[in-house]
């Protein structure tokens, strides 16, 4: 509670005594998810949603963002009769997540950015909502580190994405991986 506490003094600080800058993002994503369960390799997804920054110095700065991911993946086809069909071999699983980021070089051509990202479940397959749930824990904690080019008002970016949280409800522990490229538009 202190953490989060100190962590909002410090945005409502920054919010007073710098630039507030907000826009929306789109873009592609490479998702993994890594375990005995599942098949390791990257499947296409997508991701949308919005961001707000404020710059703490002409260097620093930082952003908070929510974004709707979509994370495709496959199980390994020995688990296949295990799991009687309730996994279909492929799953896609539907993620609110919460980035806090740092920026550094925060206004310039290039900016670095890393930090802590919170996800949690917010659907699977329509068809097969209840089983997703029950496969699958509500929420991952991931850490990502990426760039960005800014040609403002447009920004383009790539990010890496490492998941520490077990997200997996069988077959062992299972973690995700993805890489996501996008745009950015600044709206001001």
């Amino acid at each position: 509670m202190k953490k989060i506490l100190l962590l909002s003094a410090i945005l409502l600080h920054a919010a007073a005594n710098s630039q507030i800058h907000a826009g929306a993002k789109a873009g592609a994503g490479l998702n993994k998810i890594n375990g005995t369960t599942f098949q390791d390799k990257f499947e296409l997804g997508y991701h949308l949603g919005g961001f707000i920054y404020a710059e703490i110095s002409d260097f620093a700065g930082i952003q908070a963002e929510v974004l709707f991911n979509q994370t495709n993946t496959s199980v390994q086809d020995r688990y296949s009769d295990v799991i009687d069909n309730a996994f279909k071999g492929s799953k896609t699983l539907n993620y609110v997540s919460v980035p806090l980021l740092l920026r550094l070089n925060s206004e310039g051509f290039i900016t670095f950015t890393a930090g802590p990202q919170f996800s949690f479940l917010a659907d699977s397959d329509k068809s097969i909502t209840e089983n997703g749930r029950k496969l699958f824990k509500k929420t991952d904690f991931s850490v990502l580190g990426g760039a960005e080019i800014n040609l403002r008002p447009l920004t383009i970016y790539a990010r890496y994405i490492w998941g520490f949280s077990d997200i997996s409800e069988f077959g062992g522990r299972s973690n995700s991986s993805q890489i996501q490229i996008g745009a950015a538009l600044r709206l001001f």
